[in-house]
Order: C-alpha cells, then sequence, then structure tokens
C-alpha cells in the first residue's frame, strides 16, 4: 500500500495500519481465528468491569451472515457481499453494580462497546485481516431478526475480511479506497478549557 499516514506525534504504526476498506476478496475466515478477534475485544476495558458489548455473528455461506447482511442499506450492501464474516454489535443499557441487586442504567454501555469494537479491529489488523465498521443499517430490521431485547442498543455492525483490489468495487468506490488521514490534533484535543470549532 503505497499511501501513507503521517502523525503529529510517535505511536506505535498499528494506529495507522489500520483502516476500513470496502474491497473484500470473499476469502473463508476459520472460526478459530474469528473468535482470537472477539477475544481481543473481551479484553477491552469498561466502567466498573461491566463488559457490555455484546456480539452476534455470522461466517459467508451461513443464515447469520445472510441475516445481517439483509439489515444493510443499499450501499453497503455493494461491497460487503465479498466479506468473510459480518458481526452485529449490541451493548447492554442496563446492569447490576456491585453490592446492589437491582437493574440500574448503564451510562457508558455505548463508550465501552466502542471500545471493545476498537480491540477488535486492532486484532484483525495484527492478523493480515480488515475491520470495517458500519452504521448504515436497519437497526430495527436487526432487533427483529435477532430478537434483541429492548435493554440492548444496537449499536454497528462490522465488516470483516481480506483485502481484495479494488477492481470489484464501483468506480466511485474504487476512487475512495484508500486509507484516509485525521484532522490536525489542535481539533480534537484542548488544555484546561472547551476550544472546538462547531
Amino acid at each position: 500500500m503505497s499511501h501513507t499516514r503521517h502523525t503529529e506525534h510517535p505511536i506505535d504504526s498499528l494506529f495507522t495500519r489500520r483502516w476500513s476498506p470496502r474491497a473484500f476478496n470473499g476469502e473463508a475466515i476459520p472460526e478459530a481465528t474469528l473468535l482470537s478477534f472477539f477475544e481481543a475485544a473481551r479484553w477491552a476495558p469498561s466502567s466498573f468491569n461491566s463488559q457490555p458489548w455484546r456480539f452476534i455473528y455470522g461466517r459467508a455461506g451461513t443464515p447469520g451472515w445472510q441475516s445481517i447482511f439483509d439489515t444493510l442499506g443499499e450501499f453497503n450492501r455493494s461491497w460487503a457481499q465479498r466479506t468473510s464474516a459480518l458481526v452485529l454489535v449490541l451493548s447492554s443499557t442496563r446492569w447490576v453494580p456491585p453490592g446492589k441487586t437491582e437493574p440500574e442504567a448503564l451510562r457508558s454501555h455505548s463508550f465501552d462497546a466502542g471500545a471493545a469494537w476498537a480491540s477488535l479491529a486492532f486484532q484483525a489488523t495484527l492478523s493480515g485481516w480488515h475491520a470495517h465498521g458500519i452504521g448504515g443499517f436497519d437497526r430495527d430490521k436487526a432487533r427483529a431478526a435477532f430478537a434483541v431485547p429492548d435493554d440492548h442498543a444496537i449499536e454497528a455492525v462490522i465488516a470483516i475480511g481480506r483485502q481484495g483490489d479494488k477492481s470489484v468495487l464501483s468506480e466511485s468506490q474504487q476512487a475512495r479506497e484508500a486509507p484516509n488521514q485525521r484532522v490536525p490534533l489542535s481539533e480534537l484535543v484542548a488544555d484546561g478549557r472547551f476550544a472546538f470549532k462547531p
């Protein structure tokens, strides 16, 4: 890959090597490999060690994969058809805190699920695979298809696969098939006060 990402401060190359392609080659993923990605997610940090993330997965060619695929918007279906696995990411919105007996709202459920997704994505990169987070899907359809209870938020879908040649994509998608950059750190971090652009 000839596209170079530049950082403003020294970090491990893992963070710039991870990106979200849409061109996948359809290679089958061994279940043990996929489970290793979930194992990495299992060790993500969470508030009070509540671990609210939940994953429903399907490998290509299985009914689970098809059910997740069917929830995707048209644009995402156009490229996700060549993925090796699809994962529905949920988070439990309630938990029983230590020393309590009744469930309470868990305000950090989405934040914590995001940490788990990042851990999964980095493990995929380390293993020679790619993970692409998807927000464009029908959450109501996913809730019905998988009988997700109301006390679980439906967060995202993750597409997983080996990177393929971008020629499998539409012309407009090919133009975007490269690691993207990030806004300057000065737009994301402020010392002691709110100083961000709208």
